[in-house]
C-alpha cells in the first residue's frame, strides 16, 4: 500500500515539474558569436539567431547617395576601431537604399579593416524587449551595431521609452561596445499628425511633444536621403548592369528603365533593382548581390 502512495507521489511531482518547466518557457539560449557576422535578435527565448547569408548588395553598387555613404562608413570603422563614434538615424525618401547602406558598410567595415563588427537586427516589434538585449551584448565582448529597420511609432506606442533609454538613457547608459543605426521614413519617428493633435490638446503645447520628439535627438548623426533625379537613377542602372554583365544597348537600357520607373509611379534605388531583377531574368542572367 506504502509502495502505491509512494508512486503516486512521485507521479503527481513530476507532473507538477513538468508543468512548472511549461509555465517558465524555454531556457535562455547559449548564443554563439563565431556562428556568423550578423544576428536577429528573437526575445522569446533571449537568442540571437545566426545570418549565414545576410540579404545585401555590396557597398560599391549604392550609387546616388556618395556623400552620406562616406560619412556612416567613417562613423562605422571608428567603431569598430574601438573609438568614439555615434547612434545613426537614417530618414527619407523610400527606397532609396537606408537599409541596404547599412548592410553593406557593415560588411565593408568588417572585410576593409579586419575587425570582427556585429551586426544585430532588432525587429521593429520587438524594441521594448531592447534591456534584455543590451545584458546580453553588454558582457560579449564584441563590437555591435543594433539595426532596427523602417523604425517608426504610432499613436499610443510606448515603446519608444525603450529605445531612448537604450540609446543614452538610464542609470548605466549606452554600452561603449553597442551602436544604434536606425532607418525611418520619418525624420522625427512620429506621424506630423500626431505631435499636431498633442501639441493643440496639450496645457503647455512645447513640452507635450518634447519627450517623444527627443527620441531622434538622442541619435548624434541624422542622414537624409532624398528621392533622386534622372541621372541618378540612370547611374544606378548602369552600375548594376556592368557589375552583372547584363548586355544590352545603353540607349535601350536606359529607355527600358525609365519606362520601368513610370509604371511604378517615381525613381528610386528600389525602383532600379526591381528593374535589374526583370531584365536578368529576361536575359537569363544570375544575379549574385555580393
Amino acid at each position: 500500500m506504502s509502495e502505491d502512495i509512494n508512486t503516486l507521489i512521485l507521479t503527481e511531482i513530476r507532473r507538477l515539474a513538468t508543468a512548472l518547466e511549461r509555465l517558465a518557457g524555454p531556457p535562455p539560449a547559449v548564443n554563439d558569436w563565431e556562428a556568423a557576422d550578423c544576428f536577429v535578435w528573437v526575445p522569446a527565448n533571449q537568442r540571437l539567431q545566426p545570418v549565414p547569408r545576410p540579404n545585401r548588395v555590396a557597398l560599391t553598387l549604392i550609387r546616388g547617395v556618395d556623400h552620406v555613404r562616406d560619412i556612416l562608413h567613417e562613423n562605422t570603422l571608428r567603431f569598430a576601431e574601438g573609438f568614439a563614434a555615434n547612434n545613426v538615424l537614417l530618414w527619407g525618401a523610400r527606397g532609396m537604399g537606408k537599409s541596404s547602406l547599412v548592410k553593406a558598410v557593415h560588411a565593408d567595415v568588417r572585410a576593409s579593416s579586419g575587425t570582427p563588427l556585429k551586426l544585430v537586427e532588432v525587429h521593429r516589434e520587438d524594441i521594448a524587449s531592447l534591456p534584455g538585449l543590451l545584458d546580453i551584448l553588454k558582457s560579449s565582448g564584441q563590437r555591435i551595431i543594433v539595426f532596427c529597420d523602417d523604425l517608426s511609432f504610432d499613436h499610443d506606442d510606448t515603446a519608444y521609452k525603450s529605445l531612448k533609454a537604450a540609446l543614452d538613457g538610464g542609470i548605466e547608459g549606452r554600452p561603449d561596445n553597442v551602436l544604434f543605426y536606425a532607418t525611418s521614413n520619418r525624420r522625427h519617428l512620429l506621424p506630423r499628425h500626431m505631435m499636431e493633435n498633442e501639441q493643440s490638446t496639450a496645457i503647455n503645447p512645447s513640452e507635450a511633444v518634447e519627450e517623444k520628439v527627443s527620441l531622434s535627438d538622442r541619435f548624434g548623426l541624422w542622414l537624409g536621403f532624398h528621392k533622386c533625379n534622372q541621372h541618378d537613377y540612370l547611374t544606378m542602372i548602369d552600375g548594376y548592369a556592368d557589375h552583372f554583365q547584363l548586355d544590352l544597348a545603353r540607349q535601350r537600357l536606359h529607355h527600358e528603365a525609365l519606362e520601368w520607373a513610370t509604371t511604378r509611379g517615381g525613381r528610386s534605388g528600389r525602383v532600379a533593382w526591381q528593374y535589374i531583377q526583370d531584365l536578368a531574368g529576361r536575359l537569363r542572367k544570375p544575379l549574385n548581390r555580393e
